[in-house]
């Protein structure tokens, strides 16, 4: 007699749906001794236990420590199935994320290290699959990751994985091939895995330098999404903060990204920076401005370090296209469509007190952390609020004539607006007479200024606006 194939039913709800479940659990669990199901079988009934469990109302019977075994089972000791090994990992990865504690028992169960020697394999879904049950386990687990490492090759792994993923981005027409979208979740699942690692065991940054040099690759030749600052690219620059960014072109693993002069064994980080710089633009044109707070962090702090880090070459390039120039000088900083106008007014925002800092901060560094020169650079205007919540005093020379970093001549420049003279003269003739709301506007901006350079001591002058408000008082 013909043994009848189980019959698998369509995601029910309530508690039919979780009885049903039960029942797929127990039916893969007897046969793991049994064999009665083909794999096509096995396969068809772990799909059904992945829909059960992207349902929190309906999946607790996953979490237990016999289905989180039977689970395991599946996903890792039978390789005569791959695709239901893979149904098995789904369901794993979607328990992990609505039930913490089910991470613990894949660890007592012993299974941390079989999923570490699973992500040697060369394969975009086992990729995906496997870093994100591993980014899991980062989390309120006891699994011991420098184990993993010594033990299981973690890191060799890791770094070889983004090698492959470097040398995907050399060929041409990447977005049109069939494999793109399955690169990018795969990438993005391992640089999330790679933060944290090296966030919670920093000890173990040096084992990931052979990465520093596939991952600039990959910021090079990655096409950005629209707006810049979403994954992978955000993760990209989480996972480059933690690592040593000296480490580029130090005969790694790749040999795609920037190299080492021989003379200097200074990396050459001036692609990478123009690259970053060409990100930044295209975020404070593209990105809702709300969203810059937390989106465009990280892009700065490596701008900063990478400041810290460039050869004197490369620092110039950085202030030649951040701070003002010559023609942004034209009208009041930050009045115009350049990125260092945009970048001036996004500091002052009310609603952005993260960007508001390290725009500042970053302007600074540039300006060789001089305060005079940081005034010269953007204006009193601009600079004074970050020179206050810093405690750092204003030079007298601050307003003198003098030569900004960009290596402008700004003799002839308004030191409070940052705007040429001959500019405002200009504009001053051609303007038409203030209304008297604009002159009251114009009146409130003015005594602020003159009261934030009282308060510096840099001069003792009588604020001019003063007698005016008095008046109307």
């Amino acid at each position: 007699m013909e043994r009848q194939s189980p019959v698998y039913l369509a995601p029910a709800s309530g508690e039919a749906a979780i009885r049903e479940l039960e029942r797929l659990l127990h039916d893969l669990e007897d046969n793991l001794d049994t064999l009665k199901l083909s794999l096509k079988q096995q396969q068809d009934a772990l799909g059904e236990v992945k829909a059960f469990g992207r349902n929190p109302q309906t999946a607790r019977p996953i979490f237990t420590k016999q289905a989180i075994s039977t689970l395991c089972r599946y996903g890792f000791d039978r390789p005569e199935s791959t695709e239901a090994a893979r149904e098995a990992l789904r369901c794993l990865a979607n328990a992990f994320l609505l039930h913490e504690p089910s991470r613990q028992t894949f660890v007592d169960l012993g299974y941390g290290p079989k999923a570490a020697e699973r992500l040697k394999l060369d394969d975009y879904e086992d990729e995906f699959l496997i870093s994100r049950i591993l980014f899991f386990l980062t989390y309120n687990t006891t699994l011991d990751f420098e184990a993993l490492m010594s033990q299981n090759d973690l890191a060799q792994s890791i770094n070889q994985i983004f090698s492959h993923h470097a040398e995907y981005y050399s060929g041409l027409d990447i977005i049109q091939s069939p494999k793109f979208t399955q690169q990018q979740l795969a990438m993005s699942e391992t640089l999330k895995l790679l933060f944290n690692i090296t966030y919670h065991y920093p000890d173990s940054l040096p084992k990931f330098d052979p990465a520093v040099e596939s991952l600039v690759t990959i910021v090079l030749r990655h096409p950005l999404p629209e707006p810049p600052l979403q994954p992978p690219t955000s993760y990209l620059l989480n996972a480059l903060l933690n690592l040593d960014i000296r480490a580029v072109g130090k005969g790694t693993q790749s040999g795609h990204g920037p190299k080492a002069s021989a003379a200097s064994e200074s990396p050459d980080l001036e692609p990478l920076v123009n690259r970053l710089i060409h990100i930044l633009d295209a975020a404070v044109c593209n990105h809702p401005e709300e969203t810059l707070d937390q989106a465009a962090a990280s892009l700065f702090t490596l701008l900063r370090r990478l400041y810290e880090l460039a050869t004197p070459r490369t620092k110039a390039v950085m202030r030649t296209q951040i701070l003002p120039n010559a023609q942004d000088r034209d009208q009041p900083l930050g009045k115009g469509g350049s990125l260092s106008s945009r970048l001036l007014r996004l500091s002052c925002s009310p609603k952005l007190p993260t960007l508001r800092s390290n725009i500042s901060a970053l302007l600074f560094e540039m300006s060789e952390k001089d305060p005079g020169k940081f005034v010269q650079n953007i204006g009193y205007g601009y600079a004074s609020g970050f020179l206050m919540s810093q405690n750092i005093e204003v030079p007298p020379s601050a307003l003198e004539a003098n030569a900004s970093s960009n290596g402008e001549n700004v003799a002839h420049v308004n030191p409070v607006t940052g705007q040429r003279w001959a500019a405002e003269e200009r504009d001053a003739s051609s303007t038409l007479p203030m209304t008297e709301e604009e002159k009251e506007r114009e009146a409130e901006r003015l005594f602020v200024l003159f009261e934030r350079l009282k308060a510096t001591g840099v001069v003792n002058v009588q604020n001019p606006v003063e007698r005016r408000f008095e008046e109307i008082d």
